[in-house]
């Protein structure tokens, strides 16, 4: 065994080295609809990934595999090194460490806010009651909602009850965050707040997979712009470089619709 002037072992991989998320070879089919074809994708621990593309071009469908809320048929996905098993305990320890927020907010109706978020530390992750209420109320602090904690969800906006959302994913501790067009069902008003909360988990170093038509958020938060059509990666970019310089006529296509209109 080769050791460093230390004497680990030179050859065990650093704890960096591994992806937070490695997409293998995956294909996915809804009949004879090939929705997903050979993906591959890495993501790094503290990157900020935004997926781009048109209408039915595979992104939620690809966002939903990463924590097998939707089966493959083929291929492979890791979570910081753990494959992911097709179901059992497992499947649902490895999805606890991948928060996924959705267009909806499914929050439970008859729980508070201060509920939604501490239920799912006390019973998955053990915590006391004291400590998810304690680890809740800061949560929903940082999120701008703290003064809302006894109320329920209808009594919030949508960009309230989506930012009460982003708290009880990350009341889990997730390794990971997954965002399914997190903002398409809400005003316009709305959307600006949830960007916000969403913008700073970034800049605190959450990996992050992002699916959305929010340009700007888009151009300014991510590391990454991985641009999608007919199910397949079509490019792989630098925000600026895709932004600027697309290199497909898919992406030139998109681009100035999304962009001119």
């Amino acid at each position: 065994m080769q050791t460093d002037q230390s004497g680990a072992d030179a050859n065990a991989p650093s704890p960096t080295s591994v992806p937070m998320i490695s997409i293998k070879g995956v294909n996915k089919h809804f009949g004879s609809l090939h929705v997903l074809k050979d993906i591959d994708i890495e993501v790094d621990r503290g990157q900020v990934v935004v997926v781009l593309g048109p209408s039915g071009s595979g992104k939620s469908t690809l966002c939903r595999t990463i924590n097998r809320l939707e089966p493959i048929d083929t291929g492979t996905i890791a979570i910081d090194g753990e494959l992911l098993p097709d179901e059992g305990k497992k499947l649902a320890q490895l999805r606890s460490d991948v928060g996924m927020l959705f267009q909806s907010f499914n929050l439970f109706a008859h729980k508070t806010i201060l509920q939604n978020v501490t239920l799912a530390p006390m019973k998955v992750r053990k915590e006391s009651k004291d400590e998810a209420h304690k680890n809740a109320m800061a949560l929903l602090e940082r999120v701008g909602i703290a003064n809302q904690a006894d109320k329920y969800p209808a009594q919030l906006s949508g960009g309230q009850q989506q930012r009460v959302a982003i708290a009880r994913s990350l009341a889990m501790n997730p390794k990971v965050m997954l965002f399914d067009e997190p903002t398409s069902a809400l005003d316009p008003e709305m959307i600006n707040e949830v960007l916000a909360v969403m913008t700073s988990l970034a800049e605190e170093g959450m990996t992050m997979v992002v699916v959305t038509h929010e340009m700007g958020f888009a151009r300014r938060a991510s590391n990454r712009i991985i641009f999608m059509a007919d199910g397949a990666i079509v490019e792989d970019a630098e925000p600026e470089e895709f932004f600027s310089k697309p290199k497909s006529d898919r992406a030139k296509d998109f681009l100035g619709k999304i962009l001119n209109h």
